[in-house]
Parts: structure tokens; C-alpha cells; sequence
């Protein structure tokens, strides 16, 4: 598989056109993995081309438990974890695991599956050190974000959890201005005084971000 780079190289484009000539020269290439051990499918979902992603399975790519999880396909998690319950605990080569992958890529679905499988107070292990729930909370889309952080708090997520930089969800969502998802974490327990390793709290960022109401609502008391 001497192409493997290129073809990553051809995924990162986005540009279909240019990943199928690889796969009709070697179908093996769907299953290779970059120098970061990432794999072509999961490549595809970090680089927001989830075209290209199904287009991989399309050609005959056959997606692992953690790809299944981050592509949300419920039924093939459900039937993976029902053969083997130990694949919850597995982790990419690159540190996440399969919790944290539906979260970040929004898969409400499967988070509500893996939430009973899945410690979701687990950090990736790596430098990054975010949990399930600091992934849900980054969404840009205010919604996914909600109905994910309701679900993983329902099963035990702690809402004052830190990632690298001593972020907590709530400075995640003050400073996207989500105003419901600050309050479910505030009802939850989260810390609306916690400061990152800059010294910032959930109320810098949302002055910062340019979020009134949100702010308002964190604002400390005098």
C-alpha cells in the first residue's frame, strides 16, 4: 500500500473524484490506516467529509466498532456490543473513544446507547484529555448540543469535568452563547466561577463571544 499517503492526501481534499482511483486500484486502501494510525474513514469524519466516508463503506469498506459509532450506525454498535461488550472500552489509535466519537460528530442515537456501555467520565487519552461530555457541549449546533448534554448527565457525567487548558463544559457553552446549555449545566452542578488555565471564566467568555444574555446570566454577584 505504497499509495497510502496520497490517497489520505486525496481524502483530505474532499474531492470524490480524486479517492476513486485509488480504491479501483487497490479496495485494500478503504482499511489503511495514515501515520497517526488514523483510519480512512475516520479521516474522512475529522476533515468534515462524511461523503466521503460513506462513499468508503460504499466501495466496500467495512466500518470497525469505534467508525460505527462516530458514523452513527445504532444498529451496527447494538449488534457489535451485543457479541462483544468489551469493545466499549476500546479507544482510536489516536486516543478517543467510542462515547466521545458520537458526541463530537452528534450521533444522539448511539451516545444514548453508549451512555449505558460507556464510563462518559472517561477522558481521550491523549493530550486533549476531553470527555464525552466536553465534546457534546463544543456543537456549534445549539440542539445537538442540548439533547446530548441532557443525555450524558442523565447517566452521570460531571458537569465540572476539566479538559486540557482546564476548560469545563460551561466555558464551552458560554462562549458558543448557548443560553439553554448553560442552564441545564448550572441546574446540573457545573461551577459558573471555574477558571481555565488562562484565568478565564464562563463569564469572560461570553462577554467575550458577544453573548448578552448569556453573560447577564453568569455575570458575578456583587
Amino acid at each position: 500500500m505504497s499509495d497510502v499517503p496520497a490517497f489520505f492526501e486525496a481524502i483530505r481534499s474532499g474531492d470524490l473524484a480524486k479517492v476513486d482511483p485509488f480504491l479501483r486500484a487497490d479496495a485494500g486502501l478503504g482499511s489503511a490506516v495514515n501515520a497517526a494510525g488514523q483510519s480512512a474513514i475516520l479521516f474522512a469524519l475529522y476533515n468534515g467529509h462524511q461523503t466521503i466516508a460513506h462513499a468508503l463503506i460504499a466501495r466496500g469498506t467495512t466500518p470497525n466498532f469505534l467508525e460505527a459509532s462516530a458514523l452513527g450506525n445504532v444498529e451496527r454498535v447494538s449488534a457489535m456490543l451485543a457479541e462483544n461488550p468489551t469493545l466499549a472500552d476500546t479507544v482510536t489509535p489516536d486516543g478517543f473513544g467510542a462515547l466521545g466519537l458520537a458526541a463530537f460528530f452528534g450521533r444522539e442515537q448511539v451516545v444514548a446507547l453508549l451512555a449505558r456501555w460507556c464510563d462518559p467520565n472517561a477522558p481521550s487519552q491523549n493530550a486533549m484529555r476531553v470527555t464525552a461530555l466536553h465534546a457534546a457541549v463544543a456543537s456549534r449546533r445549539p440542539e445537538t448540543a442540548l439533547a446530548l448534554a441532557r443525555l450524558l448527565l442523565a447517566h452521570g457525567a460531571n458537569p465540572n469535568v476539566r479538559q486540557q487548558g482546564g476548560w469545563t463544559p460551561i466555558h464551552a457553552a458560554a462562549m458558543n452563547g448557548n443560553m439553554e446549555l448553560v442552564k441545564l449545566l448550572l441546574s446540573n452542578g457545573a461551577d459558573p466561577t471555574a477558571a481555565n488555565d488562562e484565568g478565564k471564566a464562563p463569564y469572560d467568555l461570553a462577554v467575550g463571544g458577544g453573548h448578552d444574555a448569556v453573560a447577564d446570566l453568569l455575570a458575578p454577584s456583587t
